[in-house]
């Protein structure tokens, strides 16, 4: 017996199983008391390594995504945003937006759990083996812009494109240039009905022209982004000054609600959107 063990320890270290490795001698004295069986014994071996691995795996496609910290639908707290429809977000969990290449907008004021959600789908999506993609628009277009400078601007958007899932945060937190504003929408047209993206704002799409400085992009952009869209609009209190709301201004505590307008008209099949409207007590 001893030296199929060791026969079964060389084996597991060429083959770089260091989990199973580990687990082996535990897992045979179970073998030996009648605790396994031989097919459970090498299931158990098995498993061990794979859980490992999978670790592994989900913790570098975290990083690589730019994930971190890690933020999980577990973690959210539905009961301050107590309209907003748990059921529909857990559904949005499902990546099924993912795997038709829609584009989830995430609405509301700032401090609503936009980014915590968005994350929270994108972890998932890279548990279940998607790849994904997070970064705020301004960091976006500062590396595309950078990307045109150097001669490098078609390889940076085929990266961007690659992604099942791109996340792009805080749209409307600063105004982005004409310049910005067109190397986005390139990017847009790229991924259009080839790859799903979740957007976050803290602006309604009425305000986008003052976004990105140009109405003409701006509608542009949306008549891309909204044609296969799902819409979720928070309205609420900020989750990060719970504590502090007595040193709000009062004029800032009513938030105005970010009401999508009408799809943009298109020729031939008409646009299918799914708006999700959620206000707040």
């Amino acid at each position: 017996m001893s030296s199929v063990t060791e026969r079964i320890r060389q084996s597991l270290v060429s083959l770089h199983m260091a989990r199973a490795l580990e687990t082996l001698d535990h897992i045979l004295r179970k073998l030996e008391k009648g605790e396994l069986s031989a097919i459970e014994a090498i299931d158990a071996l098995l498993a061990e390594e794979l859980t490992l691995r999978e670790g592994r795996r989900i913790g570098v496609a975290l990083r690589t995504a730019r994930l971190m910290p890690i933020k999980t639908l577990e973690s959210f707290d539905f009961s301050f945003q107590p309209s907003l429809d748990r059921n529909r977000i857990m559904a949005l969990a499902e990546l099924e937006f993912v795997r038709r290449a829609e584009v989830l907008h995430l609405l509301g004021p700032p401090g609503t759990g936009k980014s915590h959600l968005a994350t929270a789908i994108g972890v998932a999506a890279v548990k279940a083996g998607r790849s994904v993609y997070r970064s705020t628009l301004v960091e976006l277009i500062e590396a595309l812009g950078k990307a045109e400078r150097e001669g490098r601007l078609a390889e940076k958007l085929r990266f961007y494109s690659r992604a099942s899932l791109l996340i792009v945060d805080e749209i409307g937190y600063l105004p982005i240039t004409t310049g910005g504003a067109n190397l986005f929408f390139q990017l847009v047209n790229a991924r259009y009905e080839k790859g799903a993206m979740i957007l976050t704002s803290n602006r309604g799409f009425a305000e986008w022209g003052d976004i990105f400085g140009d109405p003409v992009v701006a509608t542009a952009l949306l008549d891309r982004l909204l044609h296969h869209a799902v819409v979720v609009q928070i309205e609420g209190a900020s989750y990060r000054l719970r504590n502090h709301a007595d040193l709000i201004p009062e004029h800032t505590r009513a938030h105005a609600t970010l009401t999508p307008p009408p799809p943009p008209k298109r020729r031939g099949r008409p646009p299918r959107m799914e708006t999700l409207s959620h206000s707040m007590g």
